[in-house]
């Protein structure tokens, strides 16, 4: 990671604080590493082992700390795991360019056998949202909960498509400035500051000064394309396979992912409930991790 542990513990004090959150003490994770189908995963741990285990993941263009304050404020109750998904952060790129849902859902299952986590609470959000719904579909019998946020099989075009230009913008490297100010303008929700720091986890400085993104670009070009399409929304067929108790969570501000969109994908599980998240967009767990978390509990309760 970019920021030193004191960088990194003190960025967690005074986002946790903006957040609402009151943390006894701020604990930072230890980053790991595995080998899953040939590839090398980076994960962040944030403990407590013996505690229901919860695996988390990310949307695109997004790494294992979007769910830092998350997982701060559930780890007393779970193990809390964040896993960088394959050409995201410091996890390794595809040398292939294999980006489709069934390559990640099949990197899910790999990293859960080498992490040992038996049957476990998986939790993602956009990508990772549908990564995990495909794998809930494929091995329903591993999973005790799954909580998906703010994606399902169908996706409204004019978000996802905002979200696709932002993160194909800057494909050269940009100051740090620049990118700051093209991420506000994306999310104004954000604290310029906060959001300064936070960038550190997602961003490579480069000889020149200027920085790149961790992640590869490959990838939303092939979310873009019919063969990813036809794929996500095919899941939409296998939903009543998923045996176990689902949440689907929206952001209330989302233009991605709609009131009707909520509530038609919770009635297609066998046991699904639906809730929205206030004062959020599309990034729930950064816009409003607060009550994400307490929506969490009240639904793993």
């Amino acid at each position: 990671m970019s920021l030193s542990p004191e960088e990194y513990r003190e960025h967690l004090q005074s986002t946790s604080v903006r957040a609402g959150f009151s943390f006894g003490e701020v604990v930072l994770p230890n980053e790991r590493h595995a080998l899953v189908n040939d590839l090398r995963f980076r994960y962040l741990d944030w403990g407590t082992k013996g505690k229901p285990p919860m695996l988390f993941l990310h949307g695109g263009a997004l790494t294992a700390h979007t769910w830092d304050l998350c997982c701060l404020a559930l780890r007393d109750e779970f193990h809390c795991l964040a896993l960088d998904q394959r050409g995201h952060g410091d996890s390794d790129w595809a040398p292939d360019a294999d980006y489709s849902i069934t390559a990640q859902r099949e990197d899910i299952k790999g990293f859960a056998e080498a992490a040992g986590l038996g049957r476990f609470i998986l939790v993602g959000m956009s990508m990772g949202a549908i990564n995990g719904l495909a794998y809930a579909i494929a091995y329903p019998e591993t999973l005790s909960a799954l909580v998906l946020i703010d994606a399902g099989p169908n996706v409204r075009r004019p978000g996802s498509r905002r979200i696709r230009d932002f993160v194909n913008g800057g494909a050269e490297p940009e100051t740090l400035e620049s990118i700051i100010e093209r991420a506000m303008a994306f999310n104004p929700r954000r604290d310029p500051l906060i959001l300064r720091r936070s960038l550190m986890h997602n961003l490579r400085r480069q000889d020149d000064g200027n920085w790149v993104w961790k992640y590869d670009r490959r990838r939303f070009q092939a979310m873009g394309g019919d063969r990813h399409t036809v794929e996500r929304r095919s899941l939409a067929n296998g939903l009543g396979l998923v045996s176990c108790p689902t949440l689907v969570v929206r952001g209330g501000e989302s233009d991605v992912f709609h009131v009707e969109d909520a509530e038609r994908l919770a009635a297609a599980f066998p046991d699904g409930r639906w809730v929205t998240i206030p004062n959020a967009g599309h990034t729930v767990q950064g816009d409003n991790p607060k009550d994400l978390v307490a929506a969490m509990r009240q639904f793993l309760g």
